[in-house]
């Protein structure tokens, strides 16, 4: 992969009148909550909807682009990622403001918990679960996050979203074509901005309510480790974390990467895991619980960028350095 640099040099005036900041070779392990990774290309935070359109117009349909939030389900590989990484900055993309009596408009920036704090403070009913999800609007849009019986199909009426080429779209709830843990919204759409509703409540009951939804985290979630949150959905009719216990692999550990032995669907770097490490824990785990239940764990966690030389891993390919308790 060339350096920042050089692909900036490629691209010559074509950027020129963005107001957002650009970063060459960005390390991605700064950013992601895993703490691991290899650097972003060219890191670019827009500084608003319009200089995020502008870039889009402007950039070579042929230069890769991804889309991340604050990092807190992703894992980075190695060896980088090539192109130019977008990520919404919380100035430009991050407010949260109540538009009726009984509707928030969030930008795609904006932390969940953020968004169940003003859902409290407008005295909105159905954001507390919110305030348990370690992420960012984006990402709940994009993958209908949930937790405590809800989701986020429950509370959308429409989200603004620019395409590869610039251009807006407005989608209704229907357009999102959400499923368990899944919309089915082109991956090159990024969201900006959402219009959210939930209905009038009393602001103590949704105090307790929230206070609930963090006491249950605290108690039963590695929330103190460098995590990614779930690792893998929840198979139709059983619970991930429930089929990993039985094939064993509470606990197991590649490198300084380990399966929470608190709450084993949940994945944490010990300190000085690699991004190689922690993806080779992964499909050791999603293999075994092949072997044990006959159930293929599905990736919750979002993997991007590419392996460092020398790296490789095929899909279930079981590490030779796992480590199981039992």
């Amino acid at each position: 992969m060339e350096s920042g640099e050089l692909l900036l040099a490629r691209l010559g005036d074509r950027l020129k009148g963005l107001r957002g900041k650009m970063t060459v070779d960005a390390g991605m392990d700064k950013i992601t909550w895993f703490r691991t990774g290899g650097p972003a290309q060219v890191f670019f935070q827009p500084a608003d909807e319009e200089d995020l359109a502008l870039f889009l117009q402007v950039l070579p349909e042929e230069i890769p682009l991804m889309v991340v939030g604050i990092g807190s389900n992703l894992m980075v590989r190695d060896g980088g990622i090539p192109g130019f990484v977008v990520r919404l900055s919380a100035k430009g993309f991050g407010t949260v403001e109540q538009v009726s009596d009984t509707r928030l408009k969030a930008g795609a920036a904006a932390t969940d918990k953020r968004l169940a704090a003003s859902a409290l403070e407008a005295q909105l009913t159905g954001f507390h679960f919110y305030s348990g999800i370690p992420g960012g609007l984006g990402g709940a849009l994009r993958m209908n996050a949930g937790a405590n019986g809800v989701e986020t199909c429950e509370r959308v009426v429409e989200v603004r979203a620019l395409d590869r080429k610039g251009n807006l779209h407005v989608l209704s709830n229907a357009d999102m074509g959400y499923t368990y843990r899944h919309s089915a919204v082109p991956a090159d759409l990024i969201f900006t901005s959402a219009i959210l509703e939930g209905e009038k409540g009393d602001p103590a009951t949704i105090r307790q309510a929230m206070d609930d939804v963090l006491h249950h985290r605290e108690t039963v979630q590695p929330v103190r480790e460098k995590t990614g949150g779930s690792t893998f959905k929840n198979p139709e009719g059983t619970s991930a974390w429930k089929e990993i216990d039985k094939a064993g692999c509470r606990g197991l550990r590649v490198g300084d990467a380990q399966m929470s032995v608190m709450h084993c669907n949940f994945m944490i770097n010990n300190g000085a895991a690699s991004g190689f490490d922690l993806e080779r824990l992964g499909e050791t785990v999603r293999a075994k619980v092949l072997e044990n239940s006959g159930i293929l764990l599905e990736w919750e966690i979002k993997r991007i960028g590419l392996f460092a030389s020398g790296q490789s891993l095929s899909e279930l390919q079981v590490a030779d350095d796992a480590v199981f308790l039992a």
